[in-house]
């Protein structure tokens, strides 16, 4: 199964090291999350910097947050990150929970479904080389792929499931790791129902942290301050308690997640490292051999 890095973002100059380290190694795909009220780097221009780093691996957002964007230069933007990259770009794409990033875009939260299928409905014209609309041409440049990238959706409610056959090729799960296998299954019953062929891709996403106490403490406080506060629309207020519970500390805990998720189904597994230290990637990579 292939396996991923999730990003430290409180040090944007370091995603570089972090980058060209990744890229030598033996991962699949750097992501980087999306916040607009915090204090990380802006993912479809942080992963631009990283394309220009890096020279196999994959590059993806985890996930960006459509909504706050206009459809027209986000596309443009995305396809632009696609084709400077050789194709090596995913757009993880959803919705998010944060009501402070949809007040800051003025944007109504309780509008954030519709907006992002109207969205996709867009780019998705935009890519396939179709005219903007009756006073506008195409807007270029057309994607590596015909149609567009590759595009995952995060989410794990039924409703965010079912814009995966209708928009994308795939799931990006961050849900606990025992309820994985429920959510790949609904996955796969939408696919099927909603007539695609093959199968959706599946990819799980898990918060870690390898290394010496200083290092895993700094995870646990980076998580607290991402996840914490009062902002959450639809999630419990102890949110950041249950991800800093659920974060694995330990080469075992990353092996015996990556076998289980292989049973499964899964394709891929990003680890997200919260802590800046860059010797978690050798860490990593080591637990996996």
């Amino acid at each position: 199964m292939n396996v991923g890095l999730g990003l430290p973002v409180s040090d944007p100059p370091a995603l570089l090291e972090w980058a060209r380290t990744a890229d030598a190694g033996p991962f699949s795909t750097l992501a980087l999350l999306d916040r607009l009220v915090y204090d990380n780097p802006e993912p479809l221009v942080a992963l631009a910097v990283l394309a220009g780093a890096t020279t196999r691996i994959r590059l993806q957002t985890e996930v960006l947050l459509a909504p706050l964007r206009e459809p027209a230069l986000m596309a443009k933007q995305i396809a632009t990150l696609d084709r400077l990259s050789g194709g090596r770009f995913t757009l993880g794409v959803g919705l998010g929970s944060r009501r402070d990033d949809y007040k800051a875009a003025r944007i109504d939260p309780h509008e954030r479904g519709a907006r992002l299928d109207r969205i996709m409905a867009d780019m998705r014209r935009i890519w396939s080389g179709e005219p903007y609309g009756e006073e506008s041409g195409p807007i270029g440049p057309a994607p590596t792929r015909p149609g567009g990238p590759e595009i995952l959706f995060g989410g794990f409610r039924r409703a965010s499931i079912r814009r995966i056959p209708r928009f994308g090729d795939g799931l990006l799960c961050a849900s606990p790791l025992a309820e994985m296998d429920r959510v790949f299954r609904i996955t796969e019953e939408e696919w099927r129902t909603a007539g695609r062929s093959g199968r959706p891709k599946l990819v799980a996403q898990l918060y870690a942290a390898l290394g010496p106490e200083p290092v895993v403490d700094e995870a646990r406080l980076h998580i607290q301050r991402y996840c914490g506060g009062p902002q959450y629309m639809d999630l419990p207020a102890h949110y950041a308690d249950m991800v800093v519970e659920r974060m694995l500390t330990t080469p075992g805990e990353v092996r015996e997640a990556v076998d289980r998720l292989t049973g499964i189904g899964a394709d891929e597994v990003v680890f997200y490292c919260w802590a800046n230290d860059l010797h978690q990637i050798d860490r990593f990579a080591d637990a996996l051999t």
